[in-house]
């Protein structure tokens, strides 16, 4: 209605109700965590955020199909979400998340004071905001980048942002392998070195090459640093502890999604494709520092018990 109507201010509603909708779906990978066992625990974590392949594919393609379909420019795209909407629901219906035990609705564990100080929750929390903060930063910034300031089609920044999703969910389906032979806190640091890699990349040059190459680094550095954090997140509360745990940590990370959100373009456009990468090094350099201590301190001492 927003896009037929030309009304900004109800466009923004819109989407803050899309991202209700976002936000409910983004728990589904702890609900994965908490239902399976130890040992498949980030491999499952894995396979639900591999879904999120099927959206890399048919959004851009949908995208592009449905642009100029009917007479108001995009109208054809927000309205096609509607199908997919309708899609997810049916599926929903068929999904049995198990119930909170009485011990786990009676019990609240420490306080949530407590659970945030340990250095697991720490830099399980740190690389997941960062991670998800420069993605959003950069992916947002990309079709301003392409476009406006160096006169790439749409067409090629749809193809660039598809192939950033393939690289932000294809790994999915190995990732939960990776940190079971290599170890979570591994798997997070080679994730930081890909998005190093990618502010490489993306700071050579401004062809299509550079931002497809960029962009497909970062969707694979993000899906690391991203998925490790999960896991090792379920390293820092029990059972009674994880509802509100699992929350403050996806409160956190999801306010650094807005603000990358909202700055954004604001940025690219007063500074430039560049400085947006520049500014993103310092976040990323601390971010292996606290993994790269965090593995120092577990091979030093015995292994934490899950909670501790």
């Amino acid at each position: 209605l927003a896009v037929w109507l030309g009304a900004f201010w109800l466009l923004c509603l819109g989407t803050l109700v899309a991202g209700v909708y976002n936000a409910a779906g983004a728990y589904y990978r702890f609900a994965a965590a908490d239902t399976a066992g130890t040992e498949f625990k980030s491999k499952a974590i894995s396979l639900v955020m591999a879904g999120g392949i099927v959206g890399g594919v048919i959004g851009p393609e949908t995208s592009k199909l449905t642009r100029e379909l009917l007479p108001v420019t995009y109208l054809g795209t927000y309205l096609s979400l509607i199908a997919f909407a309708l899609v997810a629901m049916a599926i929903l219906r068929w999904i049995d998340i198990p119930r909170l035990s009485e011990h786990e609705r009676e019990e609240s564990g420490r306080p949530l004071a407590a659970i945030m100080a340990q250095p697991v929750f720490v830099v399980a929390v740190i690389s997941a905001m960062v991670g998800y903060g420069v993605m959003n930063l950069l992916m947002t910034a990309t079709p301003i980048a392409m476009t406006h300031h160096h006169h790439h089609h749409y067409d090629d920044a749809a193809f660039v942002l598809e192939w950033h999703v393939i690289g932000m969910f294809l790994p999915s389906f190995f990732t939960g392998s990776l940190i079971k032979r290599f170890g979570v806190l591994q798997v997070m640091l080679a994730g930081a070195v890909l998005m190093f890699l990618c502010i490489g990349f993306a700071l050579s040059g401004t062809g299509l090459a550079n931002f497809w190459i960029a962009l497909v680094l970062l969707g694979v550095g993000w899906n690391f640093l991203f998925i490790g954090g999960t896991t090792l997140l379920t390293e820092a509360y029990t059972p009674p502890e994880k509802a509100k745990t699992q929350g403050i940590n996806d409160l956190l990370v999801f306010l650094t999604m807005a603000t990358s959100s909202f700055s954004s373009g604001a940025l690219v456009t007063s500074t430039g494709w560049d400085a947006l990468n520049w500014w993103s090094l310092p976040f990323l350099v601390a971010t292996m520092l606290a993994t790269l201590w965090l593995l120092v301190q577990r091979r030093l001492a015995p292994t934490p018990q899950v909670g501790a």
